[in-house]
């Protein structure tokens, strides 16, 4: 057994040196020169409620510092509370271009790919940015991801890389940050730097119309859980361009208690292991944590071995959530990320048991192929 855990250890201290040598990769891409004309965008937004910081989340994207674009808000009834705030924001910035758009209910299980197709209908451009409820961005996100699609002619999918902001006063909320800007994006990055981009990860993606009607659509993506993962997966099996963008968006996650946190680990780990199922298996090697402390407590002798692991796992998390990130909060509160390692590997093993979700209040199976269906 200690042998064994020794093996496993060395493969995660392993994958903490890819994971700095693919942060470095990443930065190495050379931005885009800026294009001789700004093509016109189109920016979905999916709305559902008056979420945390609902108005400061929107207010950035009335605010972009482009010459062309229009936003696209989707609600499924009128009464819902983010279309006053919607309507609040056009107010204010009679400016820009912006429509909201009443969907009814959905009539199919992924709600947010419902919204989406709808507003890609009405939308006037080429290029669709689509990004959920609870991203912030600075004025020049579309200035950056417009020129990376224009100096990439066979560019047809780009995801743009999150850092996490927790709500205020969840510690639940905050693990979870610290894991996605640390453990969740050094995955991406290995991914990335070993396979290409053959994926694509919300909560923000850019695309051109025609990739999306090469691929089949929005329809297409109706009944997976990960529509976003398949999107990049689809648009890369038929030879489109995907990459990871420079641009840096905010993803407020919001404050949760314990169970609700734990609904939505639980829901993401169960998601992940049906859109990559060896990917998954391999999150084992992602954080040398766990696997450090299990060779402690079998073969206490060892115990410089567990230090360095965790030395070396607190370098690619800097390298990661600091240089690919610029995330301040794991600076902050780096001494919590060792309690987020054991927890993120304990939802782990718990995503390899159960077929069903709960999102939103309903409760949905989960098939083989990551599609899933509505059970009440």
């Amino acid at each position: 057994m200690s042998w064994l855990l020794l093996a496993l250890v060395v493969g995660s201290l392993a994958y903490c040196v890819l994971t700095i040598v693919a942060a470095r990769r990443h930065l190495a891409v050379r931005p885009a020169s800026l294009p001789p004309a700004w093509p016109p965008v189109s920016v979905l937004k999916p709305l559902h409620g008056l979420e945390e910081g609902l108005e400061s989340n929107l207010r950035t994207f009335f605010a972009q510092d482009y010459p062309d674009f229009e936003l696209l808000f989707a609600v499924r009834v009128a009464e819902d509370p983010a279309a006053a705030v919607v309507e609040q924001l056009r107010a204010e910035y009679p400016q820009v271009a912006a429509r909201l758009i009443l969907t009814g209910q959905p009539p199919y299980p992924n709600a947010k790919v419902w919204s989406l197709t709808l507003m890609s209908r009405e939308a006037r451009n080429d290029l669709l940015v689509m990004s959920d409820s609870d991203i912030r961005a600075t004025p020049e996100m579309l200035r950056v991801i417009a020129a990376e699609f224009s100096g990439d002619a066979n560019l047809g999918v780009a995801t743009c890389p999150y850092r996490a902001v927790p709500g205020r006063g969840s510690f639940w909320s905050l693990l979870e940050a610290l894991g996605m800007n640390t453990e969740f994006w050094g995955s991406a990055l290995v991914a990335r730097m070993l396979e290409g981009m053959k994926f694509a990860v919300g909560p923000t993606i850019a695309a051109r119309r025609k990739v999306l009607e090469a691929i089949g659509g929005f329809d297409r993506l109706k009944d997976y859980l990960a529509e976003d993962f398949v999107l990049g997966n689809f648009a890369a099996e038929q030879g489109h361009g995907v990459i990871l963008s420079r641009y840096v968006v905010e993803h407020h996650i919001g404050a949760q208690p314990f169970w609700a946190n734990a609904r939505h680990r639980l829901r993401w780990n169960r998601s992940t292991r049906r859109s990559r199922p060896a990917g998954y298996v391999g999150q084992l090697f992602t954080n040398p944590t766990p696997l450090a402390l299990l060779l402690v407590a079998v073969r206490p002798e060892w115990w410089p071995i567990a230090v360095f692991a965790m030395a070396l796992r607190a370098a690619a998390a800097h390298a990661v959530s600091d240089w690919v990130l610029g995330d301040s909060l794991c600076r902050r509160r780096w001494y919590l990320i060792p309690a987020q390692d054991l927890l993120s590997f304990v939802f782990w093993l718990a995503g390899f048991f159960g077929n069903t979700i709960l999102w939103r209040g309903h409760r949905y199976f989960l098939r083989p192929d990551g599609t899933f269906e509505l059970r009440d």
